[in-house]
């Protein structure tokens, strides 16, 4: 697995990959590194699949692969793996991810970043989503389909687990959390800038430029009406 790994990296080149070139991808939301981490000290990727915007099969991935890079990247120290939560609000099988992308995406997140993720979270998922659900888990080797978890809002037993493994005020209250925050996507996007130059100094790269690019058409934006 290792060997294979390498040579995806070698041909895929995953941490080229800047901010700027998926930042359309996550307009929306519906994938982001969160800033709060679980009671362990484990930094949390959401994902909210209703939020589904673009429909390119590679740059999906893309945008998925750049922000496992950036979550790795940005791990505590002593910290190897991450959390994943998903937020079903608004998700239907209409709005989905194809199921070509879902398979690929797995198929990454197994082979190249194996015991990266500890645990995923699917919260409030609707009834439809037992279809998609069927098909998807398939794609999972059992190491990885026993680390996903079923959370319903009305199940007590399940929100207690939330609550042992989240503190329950920075939690989001799509989450069953305390925390009304929303993503901005401006924010983001000029910390994931900042996290490129860092990133490309570690890689030995020269990527002031390019992300200083960026951080400018990104100030440039005109502001939300108030």
């Amino acid at each position: 697995m290792l060997q294979e790994t390498l040579k995806w990296r070698s041909t895929y080149k995953p941490e080229e990959i800047r901010w700027h070139e998926v930042a359309h991808e996550g307009e929306t939301g519906k994938l982001y590194r969160a800033n709060f981490h679980d009671r362990e000290g484990r930094l949390v990727l959401v994902l909210r699949p209703g939020k589904q915007n673009t429909s390119s099969h590679d740059n999906q991935l893309r945008h998925v692969v750049y922000l496992l890079e950036n979550t790795i990247f940005n791990l505590p120290e002593g910290q190897e793996q991450m959390v994943w939560l998903i937020d079903f609000t608004g998700w239907s099988l209409s709005n989905s991810v194809p199921i070509k992308t879902a398979r690929e995406a797995a198929k990454m997140l197994q082979n190249h970043y194996p015991e990266r993720l500890s645990a995923a979270f699917l919260y409030n998922p609707p009834k439809i989503f037992e279809t998609f659900w069927k098909i998807v888990k398939y794609f999972l080797d059992p190491k990885t389909f026993q680390k996903v978890k079923f959370v319903y809002l009305k199940n007590a037993e399940s929100m207690e687990l939330m609550q042992r493994l989240f503190d329950i005020d920075i939690l989001p209250t799509g989450f069953g959390g305390r925390d009304n925050s929303s993503y901005d996507h401006e924010e983001f996007s000029r910390l994931r800038a900042t996290d490129d130059i860092k990133s490309a100094k570690l890689w030995g790269f020269d990527d002031t430029r390019s992300a200083s690019v960026h951080l400018t058409v990104v100030a440039s934006e005109p502001e939300p009406n108030s």
